[in-house]
């Protein structure tokens, strides 16, 4: 066990490499230019997510597929993975997750606009979309449709549900000393009660979950900056020297290059926000929207919200409570920094934990669902939900390192051909753009919010 785990340790450094960042990021600076700066729309787009306007087809609201979408985006990597961006690559991190989340939102943009233009009604009359539908009618390459579906599937399992369990029993048995066995079938209850209704049911709670979590997260850390407020502008001003020269040895942290900040910067911004994987434009194909541009624009809002804004949040607290010089990395690292500030720093990380953990495991549970419905048919989907639950038990009670890196290996390779799909398609990307956003073809009831005449 140790030899495959070794294995996979380093398939996993091999996957998400210098190649896929260089080929995630290349991805995003390209489609931000080949569609004119489509960050310019961010604030329009945020009044589009909150504005109740005419619907089209679709399974659920707007807002609804958005916050489906960011259940499942964020999650740990707002928390633990900047802190592991920061310890291992310095003050200097921060920064660079940032300018790849402003990137990403193009991306995200792009992946959502092609999920909903090449969604299809399945045999119960429900929207089915995402990477595999745009590659089978986009591309016509079915068999890499079926190849990107395959990759969700067996990723989701790990990242999206016994991993986010096993992460919640393991907090609440050191907070409260728990068994994790009695987690479990909480977890296992609570996930039921909500998946077994499928997308509606799911984005339902998402709708009330997320922006809850969001905000109680939002203002734990704007306290805990509101108290460290003299330190904050010189926090700012060592993540911006960092980012281009480095940090040496300071306290218990070790120092680091430019390129550790860039390196590890990046890939946890990356892997924070999703854009460019793939699993969020499968929510968004269940939208209720009158064009594919629409809810595009819609869905890169969740892009800036968990990197520019949460991720940003957490590396700012954890660069003005001077917690990156302690020398520790991942949760041990985020939780000396809120604990810094009695009573709302563990306040805040605990619920920010577990709710982002939970809403995770909703949000991934429809992902797999439509993967696996792609590979196997409509009939394939109640059994698959009950599977499911019984896996946010089984991950709660087990020892995950194997799964986990396994897991992660698949959540890489579902990049490529999403990818490949975005690159190959760049030119429908502007078409619809041009239409739909460039040239205001859109509803009356919009043209105000993005300013077209």
């Amino acid at each position: 066990m140790v030899v495959l785990k070794n294995f996979l340790v380093a398939v996993d450094s091999m996957v998400w490499g210098p190649p896929m960042l260089i080929l995630l990021v290349g991805t995003h600076v390209y489609l931000t230019f080949k569609l004119r700066i489509i960050q310019r729309y961010i604030i329009p787009a945020i009044k589009l997510s909150i504005t109740r306007t005419s619907e089209g087809e679709g399974d659920v609201s707007h807002f609804g597929a958005l916050t489906t979408a960011l259940a499942a985006t964020i999650g740990t990597g707002n928390i633990v993975g900047v802190a592991t961006a920061v310890g291992m690559g310095g003050p200097g991190a921060v920064f660079w997750l940032w300018i790849t989340g402003v990137f990403g939102i193009a991306t995200k943009y792009s992946e959502a606009l092609l999920s909903v233009k090449y969604r299809v009604k399945n045999s119960i009359g429900q929207m089915a979309g995402g990477p595999m539908y745009v590659l089978e009618r986009g591309l016509g390459m079915k068999w890499l449709g079926v190849i990107f579906a395959l990759f969700t599937a067996i990723a989701g399992f790990g990242i999206g549900v016994t991993t986010q369990a096993n992460s919640i029993a393991d907090m609440v048995k050191a907070t409260f000393n728990i068994p994790p066995w009695i987690t479990g079938l909480v977890i296992a209850f609570l996930t039921g009660i909500v998946i077994i209704g499928g997308i509606k049911s799911i984005a339902r709670v998402c709708e009330a979950l997320v922006p809850f979590m969001a905000v109680i997260y939002f203002l734990g850390c704007i306290i805990i900056l509101g108290l460290n407020i003299s330190a904050l502008p010189g926090a700012v001003v060592i993540i911006l020297r960092s980012a281009f020269t480095g940090h040496a040895m300071v306290g218990g942290f070790a120092g680091a290059t430019v390129m550790a900040a860039i390196r590890y910067g990046i890939a946890r911004g990356l892997f924070s926000n999703e854009s460019g994987m793939g699993s969020a434009p499968i929510a968004a194909a269940a939208a209720q929207t009158p064009n594919a541009a629409r809810q595009a624009l819609v869905q890169m809002t969740g892009t800036f919200w968990d990197t520019v804004v949460i991720c940003l949040l957490t590396g700012l607290v954890l660069v003005t409570t001077g917690a990156w010089q302690t020398g520790l990395k991942g949760a041990e690292l985020t939780k000396t920094a809120f604990e810094q500030i009695p009573v709302i720093g563990p306040i805040t990380l605990t619920i920010g934990l577990l709710t982002f953990v939970y809403s995770t495991i909703l949000g991934w549970s429809y992902y797999c669902e439509k993967a696996v419905e792609y590979l196997l048919g409509t009939g394939a989907v109640k059994p698959y939900r009950w599977l499911w639950v019984f896996a946010a038990f089984i991950g709660a009670v087990t020892n995950l390192d194997i799964v986990w890196a396994f897991s992660d290996i698949m959540n890489g390779l579902m990049a490529i051909p999403n990818l490949i799909s975005l690159l190959a398609l760049s030119n429908v990307l502007v078409a619809e753009t041009r239409k739909y956003v460039w040239e205001g073809n859109i509803l009356e009831e919009d043209k105000s919010i993005l300013g077209v005449k």
